[in-house]
């Protein structure tokens, strides 16, 4: 066995070797970017298409990075019956300038090898056949080699590193929260436990219980279940959260110019970084919905804040007849949301202050007399609803004190009364639900086409 010295000299005879002599891999990606032809590559991926003639073999191989596929020019005589639609194949040759006006580059090959072949009678998805969402979701475990599907995890890869880069770039400390845990400050995780044979059980719930008395600003990012028996295309029972803490704020608008230049941020990114990606969801996904042109005027303006009293008045005047009435005192429902929205001009809307009633015990009292309200904060969306939600957290210990002690929660939050107690500062956050999000920038319908493996009541495919 090498030793670190031993292994370090290796690597540099490695390196220094003659170009000739070294193997070069490139991705698909890499081969379409080529400015200039290359000898002696390799290229590694999954069969697109096969196109044999007489003098010439074709094929369009794809091996996940790059929505195009590269082009593979062979001589026929490297054919063979395994060289199907969804094989797996390494193929070694030359980069060459390509003579079609739509791709730069082209693999003229010199060897072709089936790595793993592909029963194409039995493989559910097809040849040059555009298959609907609801029917490749039936194939969680296959439905990535979809153009679709493809997209959408580069779109979720770019995005969660555009939102980790936002909150490192602007000071926030990654914090890794747990999953399990025995706070329910929103009252649904009583509806999905954890229950050993000794009768312990932990909700799956996280909230406002973050390590902030240490640093002034911080987020995490990560799965959340929640046991909603919902159908809705709005709705999972797992999902990603974005969540992030500010301390030292005493500012609602604090917490919206966070929310307001997380979102524009990572939607700039993505569609800087995604191009073609994005392009397929606006164009074949969502093309009545005109996601494009909506997202474009999201991102020049900003975005309008009315209150929940104006909201309230808003609804009741409308002429549109809704399923749940308006009425001062009651949540906001998803239809109330979407008209929110429209009347405002299909731009994203701020709503703020809640009443005391509807909201969570930790949202800081606003003390305002009859119409008693919290300083929390909804973001709608066009064409979702509600996509962020947040508040400023209430801070003063007698406050909370007797909040607690009306919903009979002292001793189960006796730990976050401590928090109060030792150098409380002013503070809030925020959460955003991730597959909302890019539900929104790519205009998908359904919530369970925007993530790999979709889990909502009675369905867990693998």
């Amino acid at each position: 066995m090498l030793g670190p010295r031993g292994g370090w000299q290796a690597l540099r005879r490695c390196v220094s070797l003659p170009r000739a002599q070294r193997e070069v891999r490139l991705r698909v990606r890499e081969a379409l970017g080529a400015r200039e032809p290359a000898g002696e590559v390799k290229v590694q991926g999954w069969v697109r298409s096969v196109r044999s003639q007489k003098e010439v073999l074709f094929l369009h191989i794809n091996d996940g990075s790059s929505l195009e596929n590269l082009q593979v020019v062979a001589d026929p005589s490297l054919e063979n019956r395994d060289l199907t639609f969804g094989s797996a194949v390494e193929v070694q040759g030359k980069l060459v300038k390509s003579p079609h006006r739509m791709q730069n580059m082209e693999l003229k090959a010199e060897t072709i090898r089936v790595v793993g072949p592909c029963d194409t009678w039995s493989f559910p998805l097809k040849t040059k056949e555009r298959h609907p969402l609801e029917y490749v979701r039936q194939f969680p475990h296959l439905r990535c080699r979809n153009n679709t599907l493809g997209s959408l995890l580069r779109i979720r890869s770019e995005a969660t590193a555009a939102i980790h880069s936002f909150f490192q770039d602007n000071g926030y400390v990654h914090i890794h929260t747990p999953i399990i845990t025995s706070n329910d400050c929103e009252g649904a995780g009583e509806l999905f436990q954890i229950e050993p044979a000794l009768g312990w059980s932990r909700k799956l719930n996280w909230a406002d219980a973050r390590p902030l008395w240490a640093f002034t600003h911080v987020f995490t990012f990560g799965p959340t279940f929640r046991a909603e028996n919902s159908q809705s295309c709005r709705h999972l029972a797992e999902f990603y959260m974005v969540e992030a803490e500010l301390s030292f704020t005493e500012s609602l608008e604090d917490i919206m110019q966070v929310m307001e230049d997380l979102f524009k941020t990572v939607t700039s990114t993505v569609f800087s970084k995604c191009p073609h990606d994005v392009e397929l969801f606006h164009k074949y996904i969502a093309p009545a919905q005109k996601t494009k042109d909506r997202l474009e005027k999201t991102l020049k303006n900003k975005f309008v804040i009315i209150s929940y009293n104006e909201a309230v008045e808003i609804l009741k005047q409308a002429s549109q007849t809704f399923t749940f009435k308006p009425e001062w005192g009651c949540d906001l429902q998803t239809e109330h949301e979407k008209y929110l929205v429209k009347h405002c001009g299909e731009v994203p809307v701020f709503v703020i202050n809640y009443p005391y009633d509807l909201k969570p015990f930790y949202m800081r009292d606003n003390e305002d007399g009859p119409q008693h309200t919290v300083a929390a904060v909804d973001l709608l969306v066009p064409g979702i609803g509600e996509l962020c939600g947040g508040s400023l957290r209430e801070e003063r210990l007698p406050f909370l004190e007797s909040r607690l002690q009306r919903l009979g929660l002292t001793d189960a939050y006796q730990w976050y009364l401590d928090l109060r107690k030792f150098g409380s500062v002013p503070h809030g956050g925020f959460g955003m639900g991730f597959e909302r999000y890019l539900q929104y920038i790519l205009g998908v319908e359904n919530i369970k086409d925007v993530i790999p493996f979709p889990r909502f009541s009675h369905s867990c495919l693998l």
